[in-house]
């Protein structure tokens, strides 16, 4: 890895056709020269999995779980853990969400 000063960037960016890069950008994609797309898996948090299973809007689930929709989006995005009451819940929604739109209606 190449470390350049500030003086070093300077220079480099006067030499840059920066307009002549994105001509060549863009006559390569045209071209159908694209970069390499890298698909990733992402799982959501396990509270947004079990709310998702359910069908569930987010008001609904936290009415149904007696939380603020706020506690419910700081649980989905992992920005705060349930309690064990609360957890106990998402695992059933999880695992049976027939159950809890049994129970719940």
């Amino acid at each position: 890895m190449i470390i350049m000063n500030e003086n070093d960037l300077v220079e480099r960016d006067l030499k840059r056709d920066v307009w002549q890069e994105a001509l060549d950008a863009v006559r390569s994609i045209k071209a159908g020269n694209v970069g390499t797309i890298h698909a990733i898996d992402i799982k959501p948090f396990p509270v947004a999995e079990a709310r998702n299973k359910t069908g569930l809007s987010q008001a609904k689930f936290a009415e149904l779980l007696g939380v603020s929709v706020r506690t419910l989006q700081d649980w989905e995005q992992g920005r705060r853990q349930p309690s064990r009451a609360a957890a106990s819940l998402i695992q059933i929604a999880k695992k049976r969400p027939d159950v809890l739109n049994e129970i719940f209606g």
